[in-house]
């Protein structure tokens, strides 16, 4: 299987899947109107898809770095799929966390092991490992979408029809998983030859962390601040569309951007660019809110996939781990501040709540000012099986 092929695969397979990190907001709206719940309540839904991700996450990427598991893929995406399509069939507030912490465990299963499988696929390319990103994205943005048409179809009661993302992602990703196997090149390449940056990578870490906060809490309480700035459900529904669709343009932009100016470079402008977006999001009235949504789309998406390079640069024998914190684990996290969001929404009002998002970028600014753009290190030859062709 030619490398364009396996990561288009596992691009697809990874939109399958973030589809349900996407949906636990989108599905918001949806609680607040049949279920009346308060916006402390929705975020804890948020919190349960979040929490036990956070936790588990650095589990599954140790695991990786110890054994392969590509089995995960397959079952995780079930999982995550599978727990979403139950969210909106019990009336139990108990149940539905239930659910949703369920999804949140496959999806947490996941990221660490297609992180590690996509760069083997990639075979060392930043730009396919963008293109990795962008599958992801491209799930976020069509959640929105996706729960919409679910919803007219009968509302809370339709959600098992989620669960169609999670079986074509779980199918599409079996070629490629038979592929890499009968290449037997997937122990040879999965540790790289350098040195571990632990320092640098905390530093990144910790910078993701605050572009989540950012992320994760636009995303939960976007549509509902749309909604009461522009006065319907339809542009709160638009508004989470054009914050998830942009990201699937920022990670392509900040993958050949940094070709040119490097992915520390790239990233500082960027967080740079995202604190004027969010304040125009939260402070600017009428329609110039979509232009200033899809401007913090980008702001945020940029460092994206660059940052996941990043992390697997600075901790190269553990790629498993690195994969798993910069593209699972901080982004879980993120979902730990939106119940205070949402309190302090209940207790004022809702731009009142999201103006501190305004000041995460700038702490990943500051971060990233004391990174240095490290050099990708070399991966080892391999002896390719006699009985295999070469490519």
């Amino acid at each position: 299987m030619r490398r364009n092929t396996s990561i288009t695969l596992l691009s697809i397979g990874h939109a399958c899947i973030d589809v349900y990190q996407g949906a636990v907001a989108a599905l918001v709206p949806f609680f607040v109107a049949e279920r009346a719940y308060d916006y402390a309540t929705v975020s804890g839904m948020v919190l349960a898809a979040s929490l036990l991700s956070s936790f588990v996450q650095p589990l599954f990427g140790a695991l990786t770095d110890r054994w392969t598991m590509p089995w995960l893929l397959p079952v995780s995406t079930l999982l995550g799929g599978v727990g979403i399509a139950l969210s909106g069939l019990s009336g139990s507030y108990g149940l539905t966390l239930a659910f949703v912490a369920l999804s949140g465990i496959g999806v947490a299963a996941y990221h660490p092991e297609s992180a590690r499988l996509a760069r083997l696929a990639s075979e060392g390319s930043h730009n396919a490992m963008a293109w990795f990103s962008t599958g992801g994205n491209l799930g976020f943005a069509l959640a929105p979408l996706m729960v919409a048409a679910a919803m007219a179809a009968g509302g809370l009661r339709s959600t098992p029809l989620l669960v169609l993302p999670a079986l074509a992602g779980a199918v599409l990703c079996l070629p490629v998983l038979r592929a890499l196997a009968r290449r037997h090149a997937t122990a040879a390449v999965a540790a790289p030859v350098g040195e571990n940056d632990v320092g640098s990578f905390v530093r990144l870490s910790l910078a993701v962390v605050y572009r989540s906060i950012a992320f994760v809490g636009l995303s939960t309480f976007i549509a509902l601040h749309a909604q009461q700035t522009l006065g319907s459900t339809a542009a709160g529904t638009a508004a989470l569309f054009v914050l998830y669709l942009g990201g699937a343009f920022g990670s392509v932009l900040g993958g050949a951007l940094a070709a040119r100016w490097g992915r520390v470079t790239v990233s500082r402008w960027s967080y740079l660019a995202a604190i004027a977006a969010i304040a125009g999001v939260v402070f600017v009235p009428g329609p110039a809110l979509y232009l200033f949504v899809a401007a913090t789309s980008a702001g945020l998406y940029i460092p994206f996939s660059l940052q996941i390079t990043l992390g697997q640069d600075y901790l190269p024998s553990r790629i498993g781990t690195a994969g798993g914190v910069t593209l699972g684990l901080t982004v879980s996290i993120g979902g730990l501040a939106s119940p205070l969001i949402g309190a302090l929404a209940d207790h004022t009002t809702l731009r009142t709540a999201l103006a501190p998002l305004i000041l995460m970028p700038a702490l990943s600014w500051l971060f990233f000012r004391t990174l240095p753009e490290p050099t990708p290190p070399s991966i080892p030859e391999t002896t390719p099986d006699p009985a295999t062709p070469p490519a």
